[in-house]
């Protein structure tokens, strides 16, 4: 069951109130604040300026039109940040200006999705939503009887008791998982609770985004009713 979102607390500054109204990040909105494209009751408004629940606020720019990409990150290629020798998605995609929301490790791959768009970070990304994110997933050894049953209903990972998941035996070897949440290394030390070593780890579907045909390395644009139903789920 979801959790219901945290009503907001007003009065709130006005840069945060554009951005939970999703016209644009908190960082855009200084910009069109300090440019006089934003009004309160009427007013010019000002950097640092509140907003209570009746004012009234009329934004004046023309929305940016924002990008989204399902991309298929090859393993050895991390998320972001590279060390030393490594090389991070930014410098491997022709796809300039977007960033990676959430991330795989290193020898994970599949679908990541890529966009330019600030405003759905936090609610992509706060477990609390509890988005779905699938997985493929073989191991090196064959998966015990009980392996499912005990998947689904929590695993202690040391520090951390997951969630109840949704797990599908696809072989001998290999199973699909569903997860609502995603602590580092989560599937790896699921596994590692029963003994076994994960050897490949697959995203293949992000929510309503699926990684579909795409090979180690491409990219397509998410568009028309598969957006529309994704920034929908996401409140935008």
């Amino acid at each position: 069951m979801k959790t219901p979102p945290a009503k907001p607390l007003y009065p709130m500054r006005i840069n945060k109130y554009l951005a939970l109204k999703k016209y644009c990040t908190r960082r855009e909105a200084d910009t069109m604040i300090e440019k006089g494209k934003v009004l309160i009751n009427g007013k010019r408004a000002v950097l640092g300026d509140k907003v209570r629940e009746t004012d009234t606020v009329d934004v004046k720019f023309r929305q940016k039109k924002y990008r989204y990409f399902a991309y298929f990150k090859p393993r050895g290629i991390i998320t972001h940040s590279p060390q030393g020798d490594e090389q991070d998605i930014a410098m491997v995609t022709p796809i300039e200006g977007v960033f990676p929301i959430g991330r795989l490790d290193k020898d994970s791959y599949g679908l990541i999705i890529l966009t330019d768009d600030g405003r759905i970070t936090e609610t992509m990304l706060n477990p609390k939503y509890e988005h779905e994110k699938e997985y493929e997933v073989s191991c090196l050894d064959e998966l015990p009887k009980y392996f499912k049953e005990r998947m689904e209903a929590g695993v202690n990972i040391g520090d951390y008791t997951t969630k109840p998941c949704s797990v599908t035996i696809i072989g001998k070897k290999k199973f699909s998982i569903i997860l609502k949440e995603g602590k580092r290394h989560q599937i790896r030390r699921m596994c590692g609770a029963f003994g076994q070593s994960a050897t490949e780890l697959k995203r293949v579907r992000v929510m309503n985004i699926r990684l579909g045909a795409l090979r180690s390395g491409e990219h397509r644009a998410i568009e028309g009713g598969e957006l529309q139903v994704f920034l929908k789920a996401l409140g935008v």
